[in-house]
């Protein structure tokens, strides 16, 4: 490895001097960086990911910071790529509805250009002020999931950075073409592991020119499940369909969100009170407030995936792991598509922690629950993803990608 400060002379003139040893801040769930380099263009990230080759360097990335301390800590962290220069909108094809950005852009600020065209990137932001790459690096979406999509149903192409350097793009501009979708898809969701996305193409969406919340309070999980799925499976076509569960119960509340024309917001209003049965009513909520996350920054957040028919039984466990574990447990999540995330206090243990997630996994037969977010440490103590199917092919796609395992090492399932 080379003397620290040659190798930052390096960096600094591959990026035109945005390079700089690393300070407090500067650090991926825990695990602090030895430089901080800053590319403004998808060739300066190449260089630079060239030179961290060069030097056998542990490399991971990072956009806004949102979600650095999601997931396990790196084994090792030499250079920490910061996006936040790659943060302009290469092309707007409002025709298309197709927006072209860097990977440093936030969904804030994309949104507020193409707003301008009464379009939209529709991915809520679990976490406020979250960059592209990010985004597509946690696959996070928020409550309007059931009817856009989460962000690998959106994202139609990619530019990437491979480990080696090598500038890769897959897929294209326009909403038919998919050669090298797979690729956009493969990126999402894996934590910076595969590579470096400076670059997206994604599909937009018309503003709704209207929106309303109807919601009820359920006293019995179950059948907020119910309700939720009878709304999924109906002609009504709801934008979100939410759960709140506050720590200790006992009930649960269900909202959902028209959206459309004014004319057709109203006409789908009287038959979804219907569904939504004695109680429902108009309420005042904020898209924003209702996609947030449970809990705090500090919070323990575990994501639980079930099928539709098992959110139910996912809210049953939580309200009895609450009872056998005495922990506040608050649950917030899409029971349109079964995705939720249930948050601990910041001082659980570790013991508590692996517990409840047993019981979540037991729960939630054919789906999932993963470790988000906990203090450092109590990644080395708990076995935050739980078994994962498909995982030796996963660590052959690694291989191909990133053979000598220096992008964020141990970041992702089954220490990829």
């Amino acid at each position: 490895m080379a003397d620290g400060t040659a190798l930052l002379d390096d960096l600094a003139a591959l990026v035109g001097g945005r390079a700089r040893a690393g300070r407090e801040g500067d650090h991926v769930a825990g695990v602090p960086a030895r430089l901080v380099a800053a590319p403004s263009s998808t060739d300066e990230a190449a260089a630079v990911m060239r030179a961290c080759a060069d030097h056998d360097l542990a490399v991971a990335f990072r956009g806004q910071g949102t979600a650095l301390h999601w997931g396990a800590p790196p084994k090792r962290l030499d250079v920490l790529i910061d996006t936040g220069g790659l943060d302009q909108v290469i092309e707007h094809v409002a025709g298309d509805l197709v927006a072209v950005v860097q990977a440093g852009l936030t969904v804030d600020a994309l949104n507020a250009r193409v707003g301008e065209h009464g379009q939209q990137l529709a991915l809520d932001q679990p976490r406020p002020g979250a960059s592209i790459g990010g985004t597509l690096a946690t696959a996070r979406s928020g409550a309007r999931r059931v009817h856009y999509g989460a962000p690998r149903d959106l994202v139609l192409g990619v530019t990437i950075v491979r480990a080696d350097g090598v500038v890769a793009h897959a897929g294209g501009k326009v909403v038919k073409n998919v050669a090298g979708y797979d690729l956009a898809k493969l990126v999402t969701g894996a934590y910076g592991t595969l590579g470096l996305v400076t670059e997206a193409v994604f599909r937009l969406h018309p503003l709704a020119q209207a929106g309303r919340w109807l919601a009820v309070r359920c006293a019995d999980p179950s059948d907020a499940a119910r309700r939720a799925q009878q709304l999924v499976g109906s002609q009504l076509t709801p934008t979100a369909v939410e759960v709140l569960r506050a720590p200790g119960g006992p009930g649960v509340d269900l909202l959902v969100l028209l959206e459309g024309t004014a004319h057709g917001v109203d006409e789908r209003t009287a038959p979804t009170l219907a569904l939504l049965g004695d109680g429902a009513a108009e309420v005042d909520r904020d898209l924003a407030e209702v996609a947030a996350l449970p809990g705090g920054p500090e919070d323990v957040l575990v994501k639980v995936a079930v099928p539709l028919t098992g959110v139910g039984r996912l809210l049953d466990a939580v309200a009895a792991a609450e009872v056998s574990h005495g922990v506040p447990l608050e649950v917030r999540g899409s029971a349109g598509v079964g995705v939720l995330h249930v948050s601990a206090p910041a001082d659980t243990d570790a013991e508590t922690v692996a517990a409840l997630l047993r019981d979540l996994r037991a729960a939630c037969t054919g789906g999932s629950a993963v470790l988000l977010q906990a203090p450092p440490a109590m990644h080395a103590q708990v076995d935050g993803w739980g078994p994962v199917d498909g995982i030796d092919l996963m660590r052959r796609v690694k291989d191909q990608f990133d053979p000598q395992g220096r992008l964020a090492p141990g970041r992702f399932v089954g220490g990829i």
